[in-house]
């Protein structure tokens, strides 16, 4: 595997080594001794997977107490998938990190602990998978706003079209008035 760091170096891309032929592919998502060697060293806990249709944003989700890790890939359509520190005292706190993951490129996104985590359809469905750090505690959930001007995140949306929000993330806070990390 090709572990590369990005513009905030705790948020890694994972490229795998695709093995594959007429019959299809084979591939390892997780081995812990890679992952240990490249500086992800956390146990893994729950295994999550979403569906979710084109223009479907999800997020920036959060926990404040039992903070996740995720380790997030697409095996069916293509994400725009955002990492946003927000660990306070962060020399990156409030920037963000965007990629594109796909059933197609096969690439993973480190998300590590202390960050705000989304993602975005680009195709007309798209199956999201993660390995998650820590369990979901719905009491310390949390969510910032997709939009807040302050965070700047790009999103590559279809068109004009505003994307389908949940009412948990249409009701999100702007991160200077959000409940964030210290640092970690």
């Amino acid at each position: 595997m090709k572990f590369t760091p990005q513009a905030i170096p705790d948020v890694v891309l994972i490229e795998p080594q695709v093995f594959g032929d007429h019959r299809g592919f084979f591939m390892e998502t997780w081995r812990a001794d890679e992952f240990a060697a490249a500086g992800i060293d956390l146990p893994f806990v729950q295994d999550n997977h979403s569906s979710s249709s084109k223009d479907i944003l999800r997020g920036l989700h959060y926990q404040i107490k039992q903070p996740q890790g995720k380790l997030v890939r697409v095996i069916s359509g293509e994400v725009f998938d955002v990492a946003v520190d927000i660990r306070k005292g962060s020399p990156t706190f409030g920037q963000w990190v965007g990629k594109s993951l796909s059933a197609e490129n096969k690439r993973m996104l480190w998300v590590p602990p202390g960050f705000a985590h989304g993602f975005y359809v680009m195709s007309d469905h798209a199956e999201f998978v993660y390995k998650c750090t820590a369990l979901y505690a719905p009491e310390h959930e949390r969510c910032i706003l997709w939009n807040d001007p302050d965070v700047g995140i790009k999103w590559p949306l279809v068109g004009d079209t505003m994307p389908v929000l949940s009412a948990k993330d249409k009701a999100g806070f702007y991160l200077k008035d959000a409940e964030v990390y210290s640092r970690m």
